[in-house]
């Protein structure tokens, strides 16, 4: 700044130099102090001048010191990248040289490996199979732990060593043996109380558990026995086997290891599906033994006046009042003689008659009852159906156990109605011929008896006066 004032002052100065020369050489004028501040200025800016100077040689030769040390940075800078790139160059190349060495590993690897891999493929699909099996084992209640670490050999990503391989072929020979081996063993056994009970097991391959209660289930997700709510009737044939001293000996097995026997579990005995009845049910089944109640006793007092009855026509001279035919030949020798045929005839039917109601008795009652039955199945019938919608109403068709109780009542009530129903009407029918074959006989023996009066009065008054 200094420099560019002096270089701005100069020709300011040179003009007033250059006029007060001018003056001077024109007119003699005195000396006055005013040319003193002049020639301060003068020497200020001479002054300012060489400081000016200075500091640019100054500034001059710090920037060629600089300069010199930029030169020795880059020059450092140089040698430095120079250096890197030899380094890069150099780490670049055993790269490369490791991706070659590592290709051939890998090769050799594979032509070393062959069918390991293979074998590799197989091991984990056979862990994985036999895992599965086991899941669902019988066995795995005898034989919790096994030695092969399956869920490992099954997830391995790398090839099993010889251990392992020995391992997993020794539990599959485990399994495979007593699969068809028949053992005893102590076991925990959920009781029906769902309480814990360790009881004398015995296991029949991988098909069968069974105890001297009877049948044991497998739970597969609990890995445990438990007693069956009802027994099958095939478990009676257990104890049987279980101390029988015979190699062979009957028993009910199972062949698809359980299924069979939960679902013949889940499937209702006869009590229950009478519950399944309901009240309607119940009726029925009270009015179908009422009426086989009642046939029966029919059946026997006709089976016993039949008895009778022939004992009195193998002794027709001797009358007892006992049977129907004795009090009809009583009434006959109780009539005055000599017999007017047509008194005879309505006395013969009067007490033939009179034996009727003794011997039909029941009858009516039994139809009744043969043709209630239906109706009432069709009644129970009606009701589960409607149990059935309104369940559909409240719950949709979503779940089918939800209307299978309507249903239930709606068809064994009509089991129950032709069950009560068919007995009925036979029984029914047997009563009525018994005691149709007891009215005819008392028909035959009436009409009988007619016959000889007429014959006794024919020959006594053979021009029928």
């Amino acid at each position: 700044m200094m420099r560019l004032l002096s270089s701005a002052a100069l020709p300011v100065l040179f003009g007033i130099t250059f006029s007060a020369s001018v003056l001077a050489e024109g007119t003699a004028a005195p000396a006055t102090p005013a040319a003193d501040p002049l020639a301060k200025l003068l020497n200020q800016i001479g002054t300012y001048s060489r400081e000016e100077a200075a500091q640019n040689k100054a500034r001059e030769a710090r920037f060629l010191s600089d300069l010199n040390t930029q030169k020795r940075m880059l020059s450092d800078a140089r040698a430095a990248l120079k250096r890197e790139q030899q380094l890069a160059d150099s780490l670049k190349e055993r790269f490369d040289n490791n991706e070659q060495a590592l290709t051939e590993r890998e090769e050799e690897l594979r032509l070393r490996v062959g069918n390991l891999g293979e074998m590799f493929g197989v091991v984990r699909q056979v862990a994985n199979d036999l895992n599965t099996v086991l899941a669902d084992s019988l066995t795995s209640v005898e034989i919790p732990e096994r030695k092969a670490d399956l869920n490992k050999l099954a997830e391995a990503k790398e090839l099993p060593n010889i251990a392992e391989l020995e391992a997993l072929w020794f539990s599959l020979q485990q399994e495979m043996t007593i699969n068809g081996a028949v053992s005893s063993f102590e076991s925990v056994v959920i009781g029906a109380d769902g309480k814990p009970q360790t009881r004398n097991v015995t296991r029949l391959g991988v098909f069968n558990a069974v105890d001297d209660s009877g049948y044991l289930a497998y739970d597969a997700e609990l890995k445990q026995l438990q007693m069956l709510g009802r027994q099958p009737g095939a478990a009676g044939m257990i104890p049987d086997w279980l101390n029988a001293n015979a190699t062979v000996a009957p028993f009910a097995l199972d062949p698809s290891r359980g299924a069979l026997l939960n679902l013949s579990l889940e499937s209702p005995d006869l009590l229950e599906r009478v519950q399944q009845g309901a009240l309607v049910g119940y009726i029925i089944i009270g009015l179908g033994l009422i009426g086989l109640a009642l046939s029966g006793w029919r059946l026997l007092v006709l089976g016993s006046i039949g008895r009778k009855v022939r004992q009195q026509l193998d002794n027709i001279d001797t009358v007892s009042g006992d049977n129907p035919l004795g009090r009809v030949l009583a009434s006959y020798r109780d009539l005055p003689q000599p017999l007017d045929v047509d008194v005879l005839e309505a006395k013969m039917d009067e007490a033939v008659l009179r034996e009727l109601p003794a011997l039909e008795r029941g009858q009516t009652i039994i139809k009744l009852f043969a043709g209630i039955a239906p109706l009432l199945g069709l009644l129970g019938t009606v009701t589960g159906m409607i149990a059935t919608f309104q369940a559909i109403t409240n719950f949709g068709t979503g779940d089918p156990k939800l209307m299978a109780s309507g249903i239930s009542q709606a068809l064994i009530t009509t089991v129950l109605g032709l069950l009560a129903a068919i007995p009925l009407l036979l029984a029914h029918n047997w009563v009525a011929s018994r005691s149709k074959a007891l009215i005819q006989l008392l028909d035959e023996q009436s009409a009988g008896l007619i016959a000889q009066a007429l014959e006794n009065r024919s020959s006594q008054n053979p021009k029928g006066n």
